[in-house]
């Protein structure tokens, strides 16, 4: 789908924004157990970059999906993409340098606090 030129200049500042969150720590990304991309939340967006393959692997094509936690709609840019490709990669790049020590998490994991906030 083509886009305009202030679509791309949204997206492009929006993977700025993320960019430069995720560089001073004010968005923090997790990779899932077993997953092959990391997750962060955003203004109650869910954004999902993958895959999990280092950087200096080139050759990878690499995707930042988007999608609203209460709307089926989405957004998902790669790094083919000629106006944002670029972008896209420099943020899998901070991403992957910004969670190197991390380990995996499972969000989906049972625990004494979660359980707590059901009682």
């Amino acid at each position: 789908m083509a886009r305009d030129a202030a679509t791309t200049e949204r997206l492009r500042n929006l993977i700025s924004r993320i960019i430069s969150e995720t560089t001073t720590g004010d968005l923090t990304w997790e990779k899932q157990v077993g997953s092959a991309h990391r997750y962060a939340r955003l203004n109650n967006n869910l954004l999902i970059l993958g895959p999990d393959s280092p950087a200096t692997d080139t050759g990878v094509p690499r995707y930042l999906f988007i999608t609203p936690f209460d709307s089926p709609a989405c957004i998902e840019l790669n790094s083919n993409d000629a106006e944002l490709g670029h972008d896209v990669t420099r943020l899998a790049e901070t991403v992957e340098a910004a969670t190197r020590d991390k380990p995996p998490t499972d969000p989906f994991a049972l625990t004494d606090d979660f359980l707590g906030r059901l009682d």
